[in-house]
């Protein structure tokens, strides 16, 4: 394991016109359960069909259609909750929520609020190398989605498309615990990062797939602390919540405007509002959407369709047994295994798909050797091209036979990096394309003995300079690489020039 320091929350602190702030950031995390099908019927739920093609009669609301839970999408739950070191309720239930909306054609959301099917667990943030804050899940329930409203199709109507109404979600609730803008974008990456990993949500937030609903309250230094001591809310400020945030940055933003805007009406004598708000991301301001409701304002009650779910701790060991490695323990395992830093294990581990394409090429070889090839040669490539690993011209097995090059002596580093260029813009064999090329390095010591005793005969004044000074001996290394065309292998070069000079 990795050796972290975990910190206490540090707050961010806002200066405002009479005196200092500080925030309390508490998150609401919908990420769309990544499965085929509907959490209560078969209806696809695949991302950009025609409107209103992915709807089956029980999303259409048709009279006497009943819902069926799709077990596929509790295990992905499960499995979520698992992930996040929560506990696993074997017996949960679902609500109804009742309000009306245009693209959720029952009136109500069949959701989960008094029996979960995920309890408490926690999520390791990274804030920088060693240290990592812990922040507290509350909760994780299931609850199904709502379809989309288009306003901007006609100036005089609205549309609604139905394909997302029904698709499974997982309410991910964080307690409290984040202090600042950069941590709760943090937190949300890595709660992204943990999922993708799992295969439990593809993370798509440019889609919706997954996105927050940021709770922000502002109070002043000592104020959270004592919260904490006591379990008081009425301690802190009245929180406001910014829906459906789809963005690292966004986050970050709406967060501090929305502190701002907190600050000055209660340094100006006002009161807070309690309300919901969105975020206007070309104005870089929140603004009013509806006020806060309560719980008792949806007027829960037990979904009648639907009998409380009972699941067997069999069934989740099961889940627990086919757990994928995460994102933690394979940073910790390639610092340990391939002796890189932990910055390098961050870069690799940063994205599920980057760290099975370095394994792929580090398999057999020097791991620090092809750590340094896939984050500054590879990764470095990928991002001016805008291009991923799913869609790199050169393979894991190809950058592996570059460095099998390199290993044995055959090719020299500059001479890699001619022939991934090669290979990035036209493909093949590396070993294939080096012969081809001539890359080869000159591994032939008669040859290169023969023209460094040559240098060495035309050089005498040279020669004792470099037996007065050793640094100076690489004066004939660099003349015998030029003569052969940077083919001598360097490493030879230069133990047959210390032996020749006698240093």
């Amino acid at each position: 394991m990795l050796d972290l320091t975990f910190e206490a929350p540090k707050p961010k602190v806002i200066s405002g016109a009479k005196s200092d702030w500080e925030l309390v950031i508490g998150l609401e995390v919908h990420a769309q359960v990544a499965s085929n099908a509907k959490l209560f019927s078969g209806a696809s739920t695949t991302f950009g069909a025609e409107p209103n093609s992915n709807v089956a009669f029980v999303d259409a609301a048709m009279p006497g259609m009943l819902p069926v839970i799709n077990e596929f999408c509790v295990a992905q739950a499960v499995k979520t909750g698992l992930g996040l070191k929560a506990a696993i309720n074997l017996r949960s239930a679902f609500d109804r929520k009742n309000y009306f909306y245009p693209d959720l054609p029952q009136g109500y959301q069949i959701s989960q609020l008094y029996h979960p099917i995920v309890g408490e667990g926690e999520v390791i943030v990274d804030m920088g190398p060693g240290v990592a804050r812990r922040v507290r899940i509350e909760r994780i329930h299931m609850e199904q989605d709502a379809g989309k409203s288009i306003h901007d199709l006609d100036p005089t109507m609205s549309f609604v498309d139905l394909n997302r109404t029904g698709v499974a979600l997982m309410e991910i609730v964080s307690r409290p615990d984040i202090r600042g803008p950069e941590e709760a974008a943090a937190y949300v990456a890595k709660l992204r990062q943990i999922m993708r990993y799992l295969g439990t949500c593809d993370g798509n937030m440019q889609n919706g797939n997954l996105r927050a609903d940021v709770n922000v309250s502002i109070c002043r230094p000592g104020d959270y602390e004592r919260f904490q001591a006591t379990g008081d809310f009425t301690i802190l400020g009245t929180r406001c919540e910014i829906k459906n945030m789809n963005s690292m940055r966004f986050i970050q933003a709406a967060i501090e405007y929305e502190a701002r805007r907190q600050i000055a009406i209660v340094e100006d004598g006002g009161k807070v509002t309690q309300e919901t708000r969105l975020y206007d991301p070309d104005k870089g301001e929140t603004r009013s959407m509806r006020s806060k409701e309560e719980a008792h304002d949806y007027r829960y009650f037990p979904c009648p369709d639907l009998l409380p779910l009972e699941i067997e701790q069999a069934w989740v060991d099961d889940i627990a047994t086919s757990m994928p490695e995460l994102p933690d323990a394979k940073k910790a395992r390639f610092v340990g295994d391939y002796g890189m830093t932990e910055y390098d294990a961050n870069v690799l581990t940063a994205e599920v798909e980057n760290a099975t394409f370095f394994e792929e090429v580090a398999r057999g070889r020097d791991g620090k050797q092809a750590a340094n090839w896939v984050i500054n040669e590879l990764f470095g490539r990928l991002n001016k091209e805008g291009l991923s690993v799913e869609t790199t011209p050169v393979s894991a097995a190809q950058l592996g036979g570059v460095l099998d090059l390199i290993a044995k002596g055959e090719i020299s580093g500059k001479m890699a990096k001619d022939l991934f260029e090669i290979l990035w813009t036209e493909g093949g064999d590396p070993a294939e394309i080096a012969a081809k090329h001539g890359m080869k390095q000159v591994t032939d010591t008669g040859a290169i003995e023969k023209a460094l005793d040559d240098l060495i005969a035309a050089n005498p004044e040279q020669v004792e300079k470099a037996k007065v000074n050793a640094k100076l001996a690489g004066w004939f290394t660099g003349q015998v690489l030029k003569s052969t065309g940077g083919k001598a292998n360097p490493a030879v070069v230069n133990q047959m020039v210390a032996k020749k000079l006698g240093l």
